[in-house]
């Protein structure tokens, strides 16, 4: 049974930081890229980072850029998002994603397994 599990959020203070974690189980995790996507209320699901299987390459959307870093532990079958100087318009649920595909793709109808979600809110 595949299973991704998020972890980390919360609320903190604008120019605070926050560390998700997704943990996966059920498949091969070092055979698959991973992304978080993030939706606020009222609107659509958005990428927000995405990892290689390996590690090696780690893409972002323009808004987090400088701000988030994606990393994972493929020994401990989990990814990370480490949120620095964090801002109001990051407020969110966050979601984790597997994609199968060594194509780096920022769409969400791309990636085969999802998490639950954890919120994230920052206040300003």
């Amino acid at each position: 049974q595949v299973q991704l599990v998020e972890s980390g959020g919360g609320l903190v203070q604008a120019g605070g930081s926050l560390r998700l974690s997704c943990a996966a189980s059920g498949f091969t995790f070092s055979a698959y890229a991973m992304g978080w996507f993030r939706q606020a209320p009222g609107k659509e699901r958005e990428f927000v980072a995405r990892i290689s299987q390996s590690g090696s390459r780690a893409m972002y959307v323009d808004s987090v850029k400088g701000r988030f870093t994606i990393s994972r532990d493929n020994a401990k079958n989990t990814v990370f998002l480490q949120m620095n100087s964090l801002k109001p318009e990051d407020t969110a649920v966050y979601y984790c994603a597997a994609d199968y595909s060594a194509v780096s793709t920022t769409d969400s109808y791309d990636y085969d397994y999802w998490g639950q979600g954890t919120q994230v809110t920052v206040s300003s």
